[in-house]
């Protein structure tokens, strides 16, 4: 059945591949082992742009390499939200007797991607874009629109779980079904190392 697939990207980085040596992923090829019986006519990778770190001013430099990478499936759309940092006052943990119980932090939070997928998952069923929906994400935020594609729209929504050990139990709730993203699939779903585009050769990060 034709099928739409949305990433979110962050979700699908903090939940699968951070910390591990598996972040040079080929979402499709993930999409396609995951969903053997589906025709993935789209995908749609939602994310934001990062900036550099003090204690990791490389980090921009990998992200634009992997979105290279993801440049190069054919069938692949990038949908770019942002990033907003402000300065708030967060309680200590545990503050010593008598001395201060706030800290001034900046806090960073990525904006947009989960209106961003709705939005799209909504209108493309509107639309008649897909028979199946597959949301990649473990966000309980998405349970509404997800919701309104079964309810009103009458089609199946399947989500892809990358968290596989802490479900969100309102997605398992009200998507048709939930299937979880396995650490073997994800090894066995990787770029080749190197790459190449329209522009030339590229590789995989070194310090991935």
């Amino acid at each position: 059945m034709k099928t739409i697939v949305y990433v979110d990207g962050f979700n699908l980085y903090y939940g699968a591949v951070k910390g591990t040596p598996y972040k040079w992923l080929d979402v499709h090829k993930l999409c396609q082992l995951l969903l053997p019986k589906n025709q993935i006519a789209k995908i749609k990778y939602f994310t934001a742009l990062v900036t550099a770190r003090p204690n990791d001013v490389d980090q921009p430099n990998r992200q634009q390499i992997y979105l290279r990478a993801l440049h190069t499936i054919p069938n692949l759309e990038i949908i770019l939200g942002h990033f907003l940092e402000h300065e708030i006052m967060m309680p200590i943990a545990n503050p010593i007797a008598g001395g201060q119980k706030y800290i001034k932090v900046i806090k960073t939070e990525e904006k947009g991607s989960d209106v961003n997928i709705a939005a799209h998952l909504i209108h493309d069923g509107h639309q008649g874009l897909y028979k199946v929906a597959v949301v990649l994400s473990n966000d309980s935020d998405l349970v509404e629109p997800i919701k309104i594609v079964r309810q009103e729209l009458k089609l199946p929504v399947i989500v892809l779980n990358p968290i596989p050990a802490h479900p969100s139990h309102e997605l398992q709730k009200n998507a048709t079904f939930m299937k979880p993203i396995r650490k073997k699939v994800i090894a066995v779903s990787q770029f080749p190392e190197q790459m190449r585009d329209g522009t030339g050769k590229f590789h995989k990060p070194p310090t991935w």
